[in-house]
């Protein structure tokens, strides 16, 4: 299956090695070299606003890219040529403005940074432009909105089209995101090892066939070398395994769109947008999720850049259909502005729109209904609504740590722990960019 990951990394792929080099001759060569990466985008919207920064660089055996963030920079904002914001790191390579910090329409952002080897960057001053708002969200369900490639020949979704009011006072030009929110049943997963809610101590055993346990919280997964660890140690398998967890308490997941969609009002300023496709969002599940809709606006430099990206990255004609040394983004070394950082940083005013999607309107089976269903497996307190999602997420069915007791015939669980009348234990729901334990706003329960 072709993960949103694996998605987002060939993008970087096709997206990297033309930015890297000044003419086609020389993509081999810079691709080896390490690269600058910058993400950041400021929002009027009451949410974090961070900058990203980190490098890529190639092996220059197999020609992979690998990235790791950029940690201790000094990163700021300048506003209007006046006021300087300071970001806290609050993640490796993540930098965030202050709490209270907002965009606002018609003011000017300049992103400065300094590495932790003293390099300066500098971007180009972005004002931000006003954006019209969504005035109407409809979803339609296709059969066949994906491309064969994306989700290995699955192409059902829900088609969803926006409608805005283009304002005709001015040349205004538009971009599309959007972020799908799905209920998570499955909160943890384990490779040769358990999960335990406690720490497991140190050569003590039960029997010669358990773990035994204290307890010093410790919420992660226990994973023994394979073998036996002394002469009253459990036998540990030497195979591979995975046992996967429910959650302890209500999870979401969060799915993110990558493709880069872009709109210039050039020969319809000033008349209204109507049915303009905006998401697919593939039939993952049969269960309903929420939807994100984002409608940002973008400079003409911002939107020349990304209409650039998404010809080099979305479009079948190949990287020889526009120059590549055209996706030069406005980030530059102070001292050296021919040295361009890979990335854009820029300021968007965002119309935001919660749209619940029903599913009601689906013909077929869904994406996580074409795996393999383990027709064995009892249904139990996870739940089988999660199988779907959890499939189209692993390209596999969840595997449950077999529980306790272990009499006759009954399955053994590969390490055991004790006490185990807990077994299998649920895993917290963890806050990440990819799952939360915050019901988002306009979910309907």
């Amino acid at each position: 299956m072709r993960t949103v990951a694996s998605y987002v990394f060939m993008s970087l792929l096709v997206f990297i090695l033309p930015i890297a080099c000044i003419d086609p001759e020389e993509t081999t060569l810079s691709s080896t070299k390490t690269i600058l990466l910058v993400e950041g985008t400021l929002t009027n919207l009451a949410e974090p606003q961070i900058i990203k920064l980190s490098q890529a660089q190639a092996d220059r055996l197999t020609g992979q890219f690998t990235t790791v963030p950029v940690t201790k920079a000094s990163v700021d904002i300048m506003v209007d040529s006046s006021q300087l914001i300071t970001c806290h790191e609050t993640l490796d390579g993540s930098y965030q403005l202050p709490g209270d910090f907002r965009g606002q329409v018609g003011h000017a952002y300049q992103l400065r940074f300094t590495l932790p080897d003293g390099t300066r960057y500098v971007s180009s001053q972005q004002v931000m432009p006003f954006v019209a708002p969504i005035d109407r969200i409809t979803a339609r369900f296709n059969p066949a909105s994906l491309s064969l490639q994306q989700l290995n020949g699955y192409t059902a979704a829900h088609d969803i089209f926006i409608d805005s009011q283009d304002p005709g006072s001015e040349r205004n030009y538009y971009r599309w995101e959007w972020k799908l929110w799905e209920r998570q049943y499955w909160c943890h997963s384990c490779r040769q090892g358990v999960y335990s809610k406690y720490k497991v101590l140190p050569n003590v055993y039960r029997a010669r066939d358990y773990f035994v346990t204290g307890t010093e919280l410790y919420e992660d997964c226990f994973s023994p070398p394979a073998g036996k660890a002394g002469e009253e140690a459990p036998e540990v398998p030497k195979e591979n395994w995975i046992y996967d967890y429910g959650c302890q308490t209500p999870c979401w997941q969060l799915i993110y769109g990558y493709d880069i969609l872009v709109f210039d009002d050039q020969f319809t300023n000033g008349r209204p947008i109507i049915q303009q496709r905006v998401a697919q969002i593939p039939y993952y599940d049969n269960g309903p999720g929420l939807v994100d809709v984002r409608q940002l606006s973008l400079t003409a430099d911002a939107y020349r850049y990304y209409k650039l990206f998404q010809e080099q990255t979305q479009h079948t004609g190949g990287l020889a259909d526009t120059p590549p040394s055209a996706l030069g983004g406005n980030v530059y070394q102070a001292d050296q502005p021919q040295s361009r950082a890979v990335g854009y940083f820029s300021a968007s005013a965002i119309s935001l729109v919660h749209y619940w999607l029903d599913r009601k309107d689906t013909k077929g089976v869904s994406y996580g209904a074409t795996g393999p269903v383990d027709t064995t497996r009892a249904n139990g307190s996870y739940g089988s609504v999660s199988d779907g999602l959890f499939y189209a997420l692993n390209a596999r069915q969840p595997t449950l740590e077999p529980s306790p007791p272990y009499l006759g015939e009954r399955q053994k669980a590969k390490v055991r722990l004790w006490p185990n009348a807990d077994r299998p234990p649920l895993a917290p729901c963890l806050q990440s960019d990819r799952q939360t334990p915050f019901k988002p706003e306009g979910w309907k329960d």
